[in-house]
């Protein structure tokens, strides 16, 4: 098993660079930018499915009862359930706001003009607003999102054990905090750049072409 699941991740890294290449060349034909950080952010996405194929860090377990107590499944934690409420809360304020500029940036006029078209209410929100809005909404939603990944951190000052606190517990142990900070920092890196790749993607998609 995990042979194959390295030669398979090996692979699908040279596909990917290949592929990267081919549409580099493409790209630089048509006078735009190279794509390398999407090939990074599919190097970095290859590599953590290879490792969760060779550990898979999460199993389905079904609960099950035991006397007056349930064993298996997953439990939420007190704790858990303060930082998921606290940050989806903190989050989504920011994108309701993000959301709201990207509505306004709508000219009014656009939206009388889909009316006057006979346009329903859907139609001009799929037809006329969200290809509008998105050019405005993308840029700024990807910050946020990657600010969310960097507040998770904050978990530690309710006592929610999060990766930064797990990694700090193997440096005590280990004596090895050289190698921990570099795993750490490796890790957020890594989604960083991957949630970056990925919404950039996505941006180009929607941006208007020059012409």
């Amino acid at each position: 098993m995990v042979p194959l699941a390295l030669t398979a991740a090996l692979a699908a890294a040279v596909a990917i660079f290949g592929a990267a290449g081919l549409a580099g060349r493409a790209a630089a034909r048509r006078g735009r930018a190279r794509p390398y950080r999407a090939a990074a952010a599919g190097v970095i996405v290859v590599g953590a499915l290879a490792a969760f194929a060779v550990h898979p860090p999460l199993r389905l377990e079904l609960p099950a009862a035991n006397g007056d107590d349930l064993i298996g499944g997953a439990r939420l934690t007190p704790e858990f359930a303060t930082v998921f409420v606290g940050l989806t809360v903190y989050t989504a304020a920011f994108i309701a706001e993000i959301v709201r500029s990207g509505v306004q940036s709508v000219p009014r006029g656009q939206w009388e003009a889909a009316r006057a078209l006979g346009l329903k209410e859907a139609q001009t929100l799929r037809l006329v607003a969200f290809p509008q809005m998105l050019r405005v909404i993308v840029p700024p939603m990807t910050s946020q999102y990657i600010n969310t990944v960097k507040n998770s951190t904050l978990a530690i000052a309710i006592g929610y054990s999060e990766f930064m606190t797990v990694m700090g517990t193997v440096i005590n142990r280990t004596n090895h905090p050289i190698e921990g900070t570099l795993i750490i920092v490796l890790v957020y890196l890594a989604l960083n750049l991957a949630l970056a790749a990925l919404l950039d993607v996505y941006n180009r998609r929607v941006q208007l072409e020059a012409r």
